[in-house]
């Protein structure tokens, strides 16, 4: 039985012709080519439905295959083989549209499972396109607000993302969302009927993260009374959101390489080698290629937790979305709450519209809520929203800072974090619950603005 038809392209005859003795072994019908031309060609004449092509030939590298595959039938996968110094290439070929890349020298039984899973992937794309529109051709996320152009083309790329199978990393400041969009390419994806579990990585010290994620064995360390599976076992099959995985020490760096480029790991306190089949989607507000440069963060890890990047914006940005986001999240509330409110008042709003907003998408979440439960009437009112949006909003009229629009952003978000500094009497986590972020964010923008911590 015919299990699909595999196009090799490779100069090396040796290993063309023991991966084409390998697959066919496998029940999958074989065509090569020594070359990028001569690859493209038989695409073109012959029915494919996955091209396996090495990165680096002469007279044409796997980029340039990519293309006009991409070009003839943009939906057939295409997985490269690549030496490590290649690694960079292979990671740009999987953001123009590459399904994986193998690393040399080939493992014959992760070959298989790679190109099964694209094949899987492929077959069920043909069958339902579900998050395609088919007026514009364009992708959409099932319940995401987006009307501001910067977050639209986040959500695109966060869409295309959830057609594949390939890493993804979320950067944006805390507050902005970064879970939400993590979850909504999950369930989006083929993964969907799986688990998706989050993990926070700056949360828990070393060994208790290291055992949160591939868990342990009774008697590994102390108080370990009895087996633990962790979370890269426990979301088999599915996806693993790794929040804040900038914080990782080098040590859990090296081990989470092992699973995305192999997938496998060892609990704590065991010799035994575990299989896992897991997407993993990343989140960070770090800058991890300053920290590749400082050498804090190891560059491979880098390179495949980097294939697709989605850059969430802060909310400062989008102020297009902070009308709807703020009636969903009214609807929310006052549906939990079982309070009947038709709306905000014209004042309310524009205080929303104008505030800096320091703990994005959070804040404003966090605001609503407490307006609702406040609200006494049937609209909601300035004296329903936090003090801190009140005074914010007293101190700008007052002084509208002077200058671009970012310098006057950033301005008006500094007197707000003075401001609630100054109501918590220096205290930074009563602080921070004022302004509606978490202590480590409110820390960061300290340093950055120079403020007194």
């Amino acid at each position: 039985m015919n299990r699909g038809n595999i196009l090799i392209i490779d100069d090396e005859e040796p290993q063309r012709t023991v991966l084409a003795g390998y697959l066919r072994k496998k029940g999958f019908e074989i065509a090569t080519a020594e070359s990028a031309d001569a690859g493209v060609a038989i695409f073109e004449s012959q029915s494919v439905d996955l091209v396996l092509t090495d990165y680096r030939m002469p007279g044409g590298t796997g980029l340039d295959v990519l293309h006009a595959v991409k070009k003839i039938n943009p939906s057939v996968p295409l997985i490269l083989i690549t030496a490590y110094g290649n690694i960079e290439g292979a990671v740009e070929a999987m953001r123009d549209g590459a399904f994986d890349y193998i690393s040399k020298p080939v493992k014959l039984n992760m070959l298989t499972e790679v190109v099964e899973k694209a094949l899987e992937q492929h077959q069920i794309y043909l069958e339902n396109q579900t998050i395609i529109d088919p007026d514009d051709g364009t992708f959409h996320l099932e319940g995401l607000v987006a009307d501001s152009s910067v977050m639209q083309t986040a959500l695109n790329v966060s869409a295309r993302a959830a057609q594949s199978d390939a890493t993804v990393l979320i950067l944006g400041e805390t507050g902005t969302g970064k879970e939400v969009i993590a979850r909504a390419i999950h369930k989006a994806s083929l993964r969907s009927k799986k688990a998706f579990l989050a993990v926070n990585c700056g949360a828990l010290a070393e060994g208790l993260l290291e055992s949160e994620l591939f868990g342990h064995e009774k008697g590994a360390f102390t108080d370990a009374s009895t087996r633990r599976i962790g979370r890269f076992e426990e979301a088999d099959g599915g996806t693993l959101f790794l929040d804040e995985v900038g914080d990782l020490s080098m040590g859990l760096q090296v081990k989470l390489l092992r699973v995305l480029q192999e997938g496998e790991f060892q609990r704590v306190g065991s010799n035994e080698t575990l299989q896992t089949d897991v997407r993993v989607i990343a989140a960070t507000l770090r800058d991890l290629d300053r920290m590749v440069r400082d050498r804090s963060f190891r560059e491979d890890l880098f390179y495949r937790l980097n294939v697709i990047t989605v850059r969430i914006p802060p909310l400062r940005s989008r102020r297009e979305d902070i009308s709807a986001l703020a009636e969903t999240f009214l609807k929310y509330y006052a549906q939990k709450n079982k309070k009947e409110i038709k709306g905000f008042s014209r004042e309310t709003m524009d205080v929303l519209l104008r505030h800096a907003y320091p703990g994005n998408v959070r804040e404003l979440e966090n605001a609503i809520e407490r307006a609702v439960v406040m609200a006494r009437g049937d609209v909601l009112g300035i004296n329903d929203l936090p003090e801190v949006m009140r005074g914010a909003e007293k101190k700008e009229q007052k002084s509208v800072p002077s200058g671009s629009l970012p310098d006057r952003l950033e301005a008006i978000e500094q007197e707000a974090i003075k401001d609630a500094m100054q109501k918590a009497n220096g205290v930074q986590s009563q602080a921070a619950r004022l302004l509606g972020i978490n202590e480590r964010n409110l820390r960061y923008k300290l340093r950055k603005y120079g403020l007194k911590e």
